[in-house]
C-alpha cells in the first residue's frame, strides 16, 4: 500500500507542476496583451483614431460568418458586440438553416438596429455533410466577398477593437490562421459555472501549454480567421463535413501546408448563463470522445493533467484516513488557489467563494474522463454518429443497434 500510495503522491505532485506551467503560460500569453493595449493607448493619446490604429496598411475588409441554431444565452448582445467594431471595412453573415429557428427572430432585430452595417441573413437548409456547423457555414461562405473570413460562433461576445486586434497577424503572409484565447463568463447556474471554471483552468491553460511550451495549435472554433485561399488549399469546407472537430482538423491541415497557426492574445468572452448539469456533461463527454479519438494515448495525459482527482483515488482505494485525506486536501486547496490566481489576471466576473467549486468540478470531469474510451458514439443535434479516426463521423442506427454493430462500425471508422 506505501508504495502504491507514493506513487500517487508523485503522480499529483507532476500534475501540480504541469498546472503551474499552464498558468504560466496563460500569464505570459497576457503580457502580449497587455503591451498591445499599452502600444495603443500611446497611439490614442498621440490622436490616432480608434479605428486607424495599428491597422495593416492596406486593411483587409473581412468576412464575419455567424452560424445560428436556437437562442444562446446573451444572443443579442453577442450578435450586437460584432457589429460595434472599431475596422473599417467588413460584412456580417449570419447563416440559418431554418425560417422557425427562433435565432432568425433575433438576427433581423440585429439588421433592423444597424441599418448602416453590411449585413446579411441566409436562411438556407445544407446537407453537404454530417458536421451541423459546416451544413451552416457553407451557405454563408458561398455568399461572402472578402478574401479574409472570420468564423465567430453566436454565444461569443467581443469588444470594439476585436477585428483591429486579430488582423493584425495577417500582415504576416506566413500566417495562416488565427485563434483567440476563451474567457467563460456568465454563471448563474450550477452547470453553467463549472462550464466557466473548465473554461478558464483547463481549456485556456492546454491552448496556451501547448502553443508556448509545444508549439503545437490547439484551435478552438469559437473564433478563426484564415484566407480563403488558405482554407481552399486545404480542401475548403468539404474536406471537414464529416467531421466532429472541425476546428482542430482545419489548423492541423493549414499547419502541414507550412503555414503557421498563431494564437492571438485578445481574449473573447464565451457567454454561459443558463446551463444544466446535464448540458455541462454532455458537452464534456463528447469533447472528451473526439479528444480520444483525435489524440490516442496522448489523452491519458489530461488524467495526470488533474491533480484533484489522481489525489481522490486513494481515499477511495484504501478508504478514508489521515494521510488520504491530507493529500486529496491539499491538492484541491492548491487547485482552488491556482484558479482564483487565473479568475483574477483575465479579469473573469466570477464571485470568489465560487471557485471553491473547483475541485468538484474536477471531480466530475476525472469521472467522464473514462467514458470515451469505453463509448465511441455521440448523439450530436437530435443525431448518433460512430466518431473514428481524427473524429471523423458514420452515422449510428438509433434502434436496433448492438455492440456487435458497434464493434464493427467501430473498426471500419478506425480505418475509413
Amino acid at each position: 500500500m506505501e508504495t502504491v500510495f507514493i506513487i500517487f503522491v508523485l503522480i499529483t505532485i507532476a500534475g501540480l507542476a504541469a498546472y503551474g506551467l499552464q498558468i504560466w503560460a496563460i500569464r505570459k500569453k497576457l503580457q502580449e496583451r497587455r503591451t498591445g493595449e499599452e502600444e495603443r493607448e500611446r497611439g490614442l493619446s498621440q490622436g490616432a483614431s480608434p479605428a486607424s490604429f495599428s491597422l495593416p496598411v492596406p486593411f483587409p475588409g473581412i468576412s464575419i460568418l455567424k452560424p445560428l441554431k436556437g437562442i444562446d444565452d446573451n444572443l443579442f448582445d453577442n450578435l450586437a458586440s460584432i457589429c460595434m467594431q472599431d475596422y473599417p471595412m467588413y460584412e456580417i453573415i449570419f447563416g440559418l438553416q431554418d425560417y422557425n429557428d427562433p435565432a432568425y427572430k433575433v438576427a433581423k432585430k440585429i439588421k433592423e438596429k444597424y441599418p448602416e452595417k453590411d449585413i446579411t441573413i441566409i436562411v438556407e437548409r445544407c446537407n453537404a455533410g454530417l458536421n451541423p456547423k459546416i451544413n451552416n457555414l457553407v451557405p454563408s461562405y458561398n455568399v461572402s466577398k472578402y478574401e479574409a473570413i472570420l468564423i465567430s460562433d453566436s454565444n461569443v461576445l467581443v469588444g470594439r477593437n476585436y477585428l483591429q486586434e486579430i488582423v493584425k497577424h495577417l500582415q504576416d503572409p506566413g500566417v495562416g490562421l488565427v485563434s483567440n484565447l476563451i474567457q467563460g463568463t456568465g454563471g448563474r447556474t450550477l452547470g453553467s459555472v463549472f462550464e466557466n471554471l473548465h473554461l478558464n483552468s483547463f481549456i485556456m491553460g492546454s491552448v496556451c501549454f501547448l502553443d508556448r511550451f509545444l508549439k503545437m495549435p490547439c484551435v478552438v472554433g469559437k473564433s478563426m480567421l484564415m484566407r480563403k485561399r488558405d482554407l481552399e488549399a486545404v480542401g475548403g469546407f468539404p474536406a471537414v463535413k464529416d467531421v466532429l472537430a472541425e476546428d482542430y482538423l482545419i489548423g492541423k491541415k493549414i499547419k502541414e501546408t507550412g503555414k503557421k497557426v498563431v494564437l492571438s492574445h485578445y481574449m473573447v468572452r464565451n457567454v454561459n448563463h443558463y446551463w444544466g448539469i446535464r448540458k455541462f456533461l454532455n458537452r464534456h463527454i463528447r469533447w472528451g470522445k473526439l479528444r480520444w479519438r483525435i489524440g490516442g494515448f496522448r489523452y491519458f495525459s489530461e488524467l495526470i493533467g488533474n491533480p484533484v482527482f489522481l489525489s481522490s483515488i486513494p481515499m477511495f482505494l484504501w478508504g478514508p484516513s489521515k494521510i488520504t485525506a491530507s493529500l486529496l486536501v491539499a491538492s484541491s486547496c492548491i487547485k482552488i488557489m491556482g484558479d482564483l490566481y487565473i479568475g483574477r489576471i483575465i479579469r473573469a466576473p466570477m464571485r470568489s467563494l465560487l471557485y471553491f467549486l473547483s475541485p468538484v468540478k474536477d471531480m466530475i470531469i476525472g469521472i467522464i474522463w473514462f467514458v470515451p474510451i469505453l463509448s465511441n458514439t455521440v448523439v450530436w443535434r437530435g443525431n448518433r454518429y460512430i466518431i473514428g479516426k481524427d473524429s471523423f463521423l458514420l452515422p449510428c442506427k438509433e434502434t436496433g443497434w448492438s455492440w456487435t454493430y458497434r464493434l464493427t462500425d467501430a473498426i471500419k471508422a478506425r480505418f475509413a
